[in-house]
């Protein structure tokens, strides 16, 4: 039976928060986490502006209500993808199935790359509406800062979704190691069952009976 799976005992240990602390990924998923607030908290409460011209508030990226909507969108769901990850994260390691601890690790994988990819998009969108505003009301710096913490997203999510395949790969190194066929495992220490099974001989005749006497009387 294996010991280990996906860099963790499946014993199922307790919490230790110094090691939880130190891992890569717990200080990757805070900072995705920071950079998610940062983003749709900017365009939220300074992403919108009233001008004169205009009754209804337009997006500071060229009046693109899309590209506001999209980085707003994403961002939220960013911020709690990384809250459900640094949960599972934590509780990782009290998972004693290898099963369920791979779909884990298959659904952080799967959920990074998605979001790096989303990430790109937004950014190479949102630069490019940027580039084409002309307004003279908007504020810039927090058009800058919602554009250049979308560039760092897509750095700490491949970072990720580099890690979350790392440890995939671990996984199934360790079982593959760990596991093996009983059946061609020759250092068990119960040897394999026989498959033939060997009849008892039984004597072809039975010895002579003696000839039966009948009473005198």
């Amino acid at each position: 039976m294996q010991s280990t799976a996906y860099g963790a005992s499946l014993a199922g240990g307790a919490f230790d928060f110094e090691s939880y602390v130190k891992k890569p990924q717990t200080a990757l998923r805070v900072l995705s986490w920071v950079f998610s607030i940062v983003v749709f908290a900017s365009i939220t409460a300074e992403g919108y502006t009233n001008p004169q011209e205009h009754s209804d508030p337009r997006c500071m990226f060229n009046d693109n209500d899309t590209a506001c909507s999209y980085a707003v969108g994403i961002g939220i769901l960013a911020f709690l993808g990384c809250v459900v990850f640094l949960l599972l994260d934590a509780y990782f390691p009290n998972i004693s199935s290898a099963k369920d601890r791979k779909y884990i690790v298959i659904g952080d994988l799967a959920f990074s790359a998605t979001w790096m990819f989303l990430w790109f998009i937004c950014f190479c969108v949102l630069a490019n509406q940027w580039s084409k505003t002309t307004a003279q009301y908007i504020r810039a710096d927090a058009a800058r800062a919602v554009i250049a913490f979308s560039f760092f997203s897509i750095v700490t999510w491949f970072l990720l979704s580099y890690f979350a395949f790392a440890r995939y790969r671990e996984g199934l190194s360790e079982f593959n190691q760990d596991y093996s066929d009983p059946v061609h495992d020759h250092t068990s220490p119960y040897p394999p069952a026989q498959s033939s099974y060997q009849q008892e001989s039984f004597p072809s005749s039975q010895g002579q009976q003696g000839e039966y006497q009948p009473p005198t009387y």
